[in-house]
């Protein structure tokens, strides 16, 4: 039966590309005489109000108000994305009453989770929405092949901005003058990057990019899952086959993919050749098996069909006719060097082709890593894959440069002085968490009392044996739950794949013998006899019943899960032995059919190795890992978290086992999982400045890439900037935080600067009151009950507030320095505060340390530790007190303490390093502290009202100009 209400709804709806219109006018135009009833309103709102699942018109406005909702640059409105100010000016737009609005808020709900953030040079504008429409073939099929997959609306819409983000921020394609625009997008480890360059690369044939290079990886096997990628979601069948018959066997010779279990069903049609349906061929120059070797036709491979031969391609009568070229080549000085040979020969068409080079985690091998003290006569030497994909941009003028990476600190480092090299000159884009992404917050319990360490992490401490054969049964455990799960109901697709990481070194001899152990506790572990059952069943009830997902099947007993533990080994145990190791010095080592997780229908193996199992590397089906590796690079750390991820209907499964007491040289031990949040959580700052500062103001941004490396310095203290020297061009000299807290942590380790520093408080401690107030929380989205603690409390004017903080002696003096020049200009020349409220909270445990400072009433002092092997404190303020505060702050609204608009907050906090009770205790002998080890630290929140709205949030100051290679930014105006 017809459904004319979609079909119109359709047609109404394609005729709003531009955005949202007056919808009754065109469906009034555009219905047909005979259903007149179907441009009513009522019968809309009535077939939404009744639409069960699976209805086509629900999910048809649910895609395309998503789509609006998530739109960041849209003339129809000027409200800001993701909000419900923006959904009301779209139903304004719209002409929809107030029943109807409300039926459409429940069947599709604002996304209100963030964006990408942007970071930014000016640029000129050619792709805009009604360019991206106009010509969209690829991008479409694309788009409907995520659709396909289970993506939701909201997170192809999200896709679908992130990309075209990139994609206007390159160069015309048709411009006469080339320019090669650089830029990086930062992601998450194991979070999707390759999703958004596929994106991107649609996008951008789609407008006329006609050479695409992918630098896929370091290994054949990374690159050939990066082609595959490509050919199945983009490139499709009828770009793979070229006019072959997929009937006539003897025309699919060496035509790859015949022997995938996924051809031709799963990989993308475009319904016959893309060039007889308007639009044009893709053709790959490089296979899933075969990386680049030469142009198999020679020059012909890049001729372009001209309409017009006498103008250059870039004219768009040519570009639009002509077929796109791919190709994925591995990052690798042999292989580069062949491309950048056979593209020499071709000569003058290179600098006419629109070229897009994306590089797959670009911070790895692309990067130059020489040391500039060594360089001769300043001349830049590089090492060999950055030398040749300088010398590969410097051969196509037309090429585009987009780094991918989930570490991208070396990237920002780049010296941006030398425009020949890679460093991001244009834009930088961070990603956004993706939904369904288990990622630091699912491991790690940053904010609060939360319950992710318990449920997920499972910690090796010298007290508790290592834990390796509880990590093994929890592998057999969890395959069988799997089974079950399937069994149940549950679609079995993300269950194809089981396995289990251990990484424990680097060194491959020990991997051998590490393998070896495994395999020989594999056949002791008695899982068809009553001791393996009998420990089955215990790690069951003890654990993966007690953090089951309530919304998915798991056994109430293990005798009902036992039929499927028997499945499980027989599937691990699979080849004769569940251990597969993945080292090695050659790509021979890694042409194993178990490590192919596209070909091989079951991985259900153990996989034991080091490096090669990090970067780029995705373990399919990943739930069990063993990790004790230390490292003391913040990067090489991030990239060894393949335990992030996508973990569909098993997430409530995932264990990571850790080291927590590990060697690190002769006489140190690391705990791991701490040295693991220390560096996450210094990457959520640096993403958390990047999405601050992303904001327009005046229409410009407020800081460009090249301005990065200075939040970057300031923030990570592991990134030391003497290493740095040739990757800084700017020194930043101030951040403003109006309603933001400022918590500085590079307290002085030495007791007698702590001991002055407490000496210059002492003006405001004498003036503590005695008599406590207490400070309530009500319940909110993280605590169905109210929360309250008793603190002491004071009045400080802003000019002894900053008389005191000027004062004060750092470890870092220039982390604190930016904040400390923002608030000196408090006084009346950037904005007025007059005074601050001094919150000094008071434990309420029984065994707290009270003691008197320098003659004040009883305090409490706090214990704090400095984070591992640096110089820095961790979180100052507890997380309700900082709560508190900001509630004050924010106000009105607080009914605990009422302040002016033009008053602060201060949280101080009497801090004793140490790591128990009893060190608390021996700075404080007979109730009275020893100055000289507590540390007054303190946590700032200016008021709002500290700003001039229009006023940058930055200030830069150059570098001194005699040192010849600086390079020099213009302070910011104030």
């Amino acid at each position: 039966m017809t459904d004319h209400l979609f079909n119109l709804h359709g047609d109404v709806l394609a005729a709003m590309r531009r955005g949202p219109k007056a919808f009754s006018k065109l469906a009034f135009a555009l219905s047909d005489a005979e259903e007149p009833a179907d441009t009513a309103l009522g019968h809309f709102q009535d077939r939404i109000v009744a639409a069960g699942p699976g209805d086509e018109l629900t999910a048809l406005w649910h895609r395309t108000l998503t789509s609006w909702d998530l739109t960041e640059q849209a003339d129809w409105s000027d409200a800001p994305a993701r909000t419900d100010a923006r959904r009301s000016d779209t139903y304004d737009r719209l002409g929809f009453g107030a029943d109807l609005r409300k039926a459409l808020d429940v069947a599709v709900p604002v996304f209100k989770e963030p964006g990408a953030t942007v970071i930014s040079k000016e640029f000129t504008s050619w792709y805009s929405r009604d360019t991206a429409a106009a010509r969209a073939f690829y991008w479409n099929s694309y788009e409907q092949t995520l659709r396909r997959k289970g993506w939701s609306d909201a997170a192809v819409s999200s896709l679908d901005e992130a990309s075209h983000a990139v994609v206007e921020r390159l160069s015309d394609p048709t411009r006469t003058e080339a320019y090669g625009a650089r830029g990086l997008v930062v992601g998450y480890v194991q979070s999707g990057k390759t999703a958004n360059f596929t994106g991107v690369t649609a996008k951008a044939i789609d407008a006329g990019y006609r050479l695409v290079i992918v630098l896929g990886g370091t290994l054949n096997l990374l690159r050939g899952q990066t082609q595959r990628r490509l050919d199945m979601e983009l490139i499709g069948q009828e770009n793979i086959l070229r006019g072959a018959d997929p009937a006539d066997t003897d025309a699919l010779v060496g035509v790859d993919y015949q022997d995938d279990e996924d051809w031709p069903a799963k990989f993308v049609s475009h319904g016959g050749r893309p060039s007889t349906l308007g639009s044009f061929d893709i053709e790959r120059l490089t296979t899933r098996d075969n990386d680049y070797k030469s142009l198999e036709t020679g020059i012909r491979a890049l001729e372009f069909d001209k309409q017009d031969r006498t103008q250059p391609l870039y004219v768009p009568d040519n570009l639009h006719h002509a077929a796109a070229r791919v190709m994925v080549v591995k990052k690798n000085s042999l292989v580069l060097a062949k491309l950048l040979k056979d593209l020499k020969k071709i000569g003058p068409i290179l600098s006419e082709i629109p070229a897009l080079i994306i590089d797959d985690e670009s911070d790895q091998a692309s990067v130059n890593t020489t040391d500039p003290k060594k360089w001769e006569d300043g001349k830049v030497t590089r090492k060999a894959i950055n030398s040749q994909i300088t010398q590969l941009l410097s051969l196509l003028p037309r090429a585009q440069y987009v780094g991918y990476t989930a570490t991208p600190f070396a990237n920002v480092f780049v010296d941006p002085g030398d425009e020949e090299d890679i460093f991001p000159r244009d834009f930088l884009i961070s990603l956004p968490r993706p939904t369904g992404y288990m990622g630091v917050q699912d491991f790690h319990d940053l904010e609060s009392e939360g319950t992710a360490e318990e449920t997920h992490v499972r910690g090796i401490y010298d007290g508790t044996t290592d834990r390796l054969q509880e990590a093994l049964d929890a592998f057999v455990l969890t395959g069988a739950l799997k089974l079950y799960r399937a069994a149940n109901g549950v679609p079995e697709g993300p269950f194809r794949h089981h396995t289990m990481l251990v990484h424990e070194s680097v060194r491959q001899r020990e991997h051998a013998i590490l393998a070896l152990r495994i395999n020989s506790m594999w056949h002791r572990s008695a899982y068809t006899g009553q001791e393996g059952h009998a420990r089955l069943a215990a790690l069951l009830a003890d654990d993966f019943q007690r953090f089951a997902d309530d919304g998915l099947p798991t056994p109430t007993s293990y005798d009902d899960l036992k039929p499927y533990v028997s499945r499980a080994r027989q599937l691990i145990n699979s080849g004769g032995e569940p251990v597969i190791i993945v080292n090695g010095d050659t790509e021979r080592d890694y042409e194993q059919p178990e490590l192919d997780f596209d070909r091989t229908p079951h991985v259900w193996k153990i996989l034991v190795g080091g490096t090669k199992l990090s970067r780029g590397f995705t373990i399919e089906g990943l739930t069990i890992t063993y990790y004790r590796r230390t490292t003391q690079q913040a990067d090489t750390l991030m990239q060894m978290g393949r335990w992030f991820g996508f973990r569909p209907n098993y997430r409530d499964l995932v264990r990571l086992y850790i080291g927590r007491e590990e060697a690190l040289g002769k006489s140190k031990t690391v705990d791991l999982y701490e040295a693991f949040e220390a560096i996450c959580r210094d990457e959520e700052t640096f993403r958390a400045q990047l999405t601050r500062y992303a904001a327009l103001v005046d229409g410009k941004p407020q800081v460009t890439p090249a301005q990065i490396p200075p939040l970057v310095s300031q923030h990570l203290s592991w990134l030391k900037p003497a290493a740095r020297n040739k990757m800084f061009n700017a020194e930043l000299v101030e951040i403003r935080s109006p309603g933001q807290p400022i918590e500085p942590a590079a307290y002085p380790a030495d007791a007698a600067a702590t001991g002055r520093n407490t000496e210059r408080w002492e003006p405001l401690l004498s003036t503590l009151t005695s008599a406590p107030v207490t400070l309530t929380n009500p319940s909110d989205s993280t605590s169905s009950l109210s929360r309250s603690f008793s603190a002491l409390t004071s009045t400080i004017s802003h000019a002894e507030l900053v008389s005191i903080l000027s004062a004060l002696e750092w470890e870092r003096p220039e982390l604190f320095r930016p904040h400390l020049t923002y608030l000196s200009q408090l006084d009346g020349r950037l904005a007025k505060v007059d005074d601050w409220l001094v919150i000094v909270p008071q434990l309420s445990r029984s065994n707290r340390t009270e003691a008197s400072i320098l003659g004040s009433v009883p305090l409490s002092l706090a214990r704090r530790s400095r984070q591992a092997g640096k110089t820095v404190f961790g979180r100052i303020s507890g997380v309700e007190h900082r709560t508190s505060a900001q509630r004050i702050i924010d106000g009105p609204g607080s009914e605990d303490l009422s302040i002016s608009p033009t008053t602060g907050v201060m949280l101080l906090y009497p801090v004793v390093e140490g790591q128990n009770d009893a060190e608390t205790a021996s700075a404080a002998p007979h109730g009275v502290a020893d100055p000289s080890k507590v540390t007054m630290a303190f946590t700032l929140i200016p008021p709002k009202s500290a700003i001039d709205s229009t006023r940058q949030l930055l200030r830069f100051q150059a570098k001194d100009s005699s040192h010849a290679r600086d390079v020099f930014v213009t302070s910011t105006s104030l």
